[in-house]
C-alpha cells in the first residue's frame, strides 16, 4: 500500500482526530445490525452544527471552486440501525430527503435551515428495512449493502427510485411513499463486465441522468474496477444493454457516488485512504458531452479535502439548485457503524452558477 507524509498543517491535528480517520479501514469489519425485525417507524435524530469546514481554526469559506455552506453531525442515540448512510437524494427545495444504508435500511425526513440558510436539523424522520421482492427484509449481509440511491420520478417521499448494491452487485427498483420503501419491484440488467468486480468494490455509485444526451438513463460506477490503463469503469444503461465508459484515475482515489445536474453534467464523489495520511475526499465535475460509451472522461476537480477539514468517509452525494442559480452540493458520510471513532456527517457546499466546466490540464 502506498504511503504519504502528512502536510505541516495536518500534523497539528489532535491524535484523536487522526485515529478517527485511520479507523475507517479496519472498522469496515464492524458488525452491521440485524434488520430482520425492524419495522418502519419514526426516529429522533439529533444534529450538532459544523460551523467551519477547516479543522485547524481558519475562517476560510472558499475551498477549491466551492463555498462551504455549513454541515451537521447527525446521531440517533439508542437506535442501533442509524448509521452506514451511503446513498442520498434531495428534493428540489433541498429539504425532503431519502437515504440508504449499507445495512439494508432506508431513511426519510426533512432537512431544516436557520435564518442564514445553513443546515440546522432533521425533522419528521422515518426509518425502515429495504425489502426483497417477497416483502421480507433483506437477509444476507452480501444482499443488504445499499450503496447509492437515485430518484427516477417524483420526490423523496412519494416517487420511484433505484438502489444499487455493492457485494451482490445489482440495481433494484422501488417505490417510495410516506410509509417508506416498497418491496423491490425488479432489477436493471447487469453489465457483463461487472463479473470482474471484487465483492467489496461493486456498484458503489449510481444516479439517473437528469439531462444531456442520456437523459433518463441510469448510470453507475464501480468503487474500484480499473481498465488496462488503470482508469475507473462505469456503465450507462442505454440501448439494448448497459454500455461501458471510463473515468480518468487521478491520484488513485476510489469512486463513492455520482449525481447529475439538469443539463447532464455529472458530479463524481471520490475517496482515498492511506495509513499515514488518513482519508481524503474529492469532487469532480464531468461535462455531459464528455460522457460517451467506450470513451474515457476526465473533468475538473472542484474540491479536494483531507484531515485538515471536517470530513469523514463521504459516500452519498445529492445536487439541487438554489433560487439564485447556484448548485447546492450535499454529501453524507458512512460511519461504518463505528459510532465511537467515526461520524455521520452531512455537508453542504455551493458552486456559483457562472462557473463552467473546464477540462483538466494535461500532465
Amino acid at each position: 500500500m502506498k504511503t504519504a507524509r502528512f502536510s505541516r498543517r495536518a500534523t497539528r491535528l489532535t491524535a484523536g482526530a487522526i485515529l478517527a480517520f485511520v479507523a475507517i479501514i479496519p472498522s469496515r469489519a464492524e458488525p452491521k445490525p440485524d434488520i430482520a425485525k425492524l419495522q418502519p417507524g419514526a426516529i429522533a435524530i439529533s444534529a450538532a452544527p459544523i460551523a467551519k469546514f477547516d479543522r485547524t481554526g481558519g475562517a476560510e469559506t472558499k475551498f477549491g471552486k466551492l463555498t462551504f455552506r455549513g454541515g451537521l453531525v447527525l446521531t440517533a442515540p439508542g437506535n442501533v440501525n442509524f448509521g452506514g448512510w451511503s446513498g442520498l437524494v434531495l428534493d428540489p427545495d433541498a429539504k425532503g430527503f431519502a437515504s440508504v444504508s449499507d445495512s439494508g435500511v432506508w431513511l426519510t425526513g426533512t432537512l431544516t435551515y436557520d435564518s442564514g440558510g445553513q443546515l440546522s436539523g432533521v425533522t419528521g424522520a422515518r426509518i425502515g428495512p429495504l425489502l426483497a421482492q417477497d416483502g421480507h427484509p433483506l437477509k444476507r449481509g452480501r444482499d443488504r449493502d445499499g450503496e447509492a440511491l437515485a430518484l427516477v420520478s417524483g420526490s423523496a417521499r412519494n416517487g420511484s427510485a433505484l438502489v444499487s448494491f455493492e457485494q451482490n452487485a445489482r440495481i433494484a427498483r422501488y417505490d417510495i411513499s410516506p410509509n417508506g420503501f416498497s418491496p423491490a419491484l425488479g432489477f436493471l440488467p447487469k453489465p457483463k463486465s461487472t463479473q470482474a468486480m471484487r465483492r467489496n468494490n461493486g456498484l458503489e455509485a449510481m444516479t439517473v441522468m437528469r439531462g444531456g444526451p442520456f437523459k433518463g438513463a441510469a448510470i453507475a460506477m464501480s468503487e474500484r474496477l480499473l481498465d488496462r490503463a488503470r482508469n475507473h469503469t462505469g456503465w450507462i444503461w442505454t440501448g439494448s444493454e448497459p454500455q461501458d465508459f471510463h473515468l480518468t484515475n487521478i491520484g488513485d482515489f476510489d469512486v463513492t457516488d455520482i449525481a447529475s445536474q439538469e443539463d447532464g453534467t455529472l458530479f463524481v464523489l471520490e475517496r482515498r485512504f492511506r495509513w499515514l495520511e488518513g482519508v481524503k475526499m474529492r469532487l469532480r465535475r464531468i461535462n455531459a458531452a464528455d460522457l460517451e460509451p467506450g470513451k474515457t472522461a476526465d473533468g475538473e476537480i472542484l474540491i479536494e479535502a483531507n484531515l485538515e477539514n471536517e470530513i469523514d468517509n463521504m459516500e452519498g452525494l445529492a445536487l439541487t439548485r438554489s433560487a439564485s442559480g447556484e448548485t447546492i452540493i450535499t454529501m453524507i458520510s458512512d460511519d461504518n457503524f463505528n459510532h465511537f471513532l467515526q461520524r455521520t456527517v452531512l455537508l453542504q457546499f455551493a458552486l456559483a452558477a457562472t462557473q463552467t466546466v473546464k477540462a483538466r490540464p494535461q500532465q
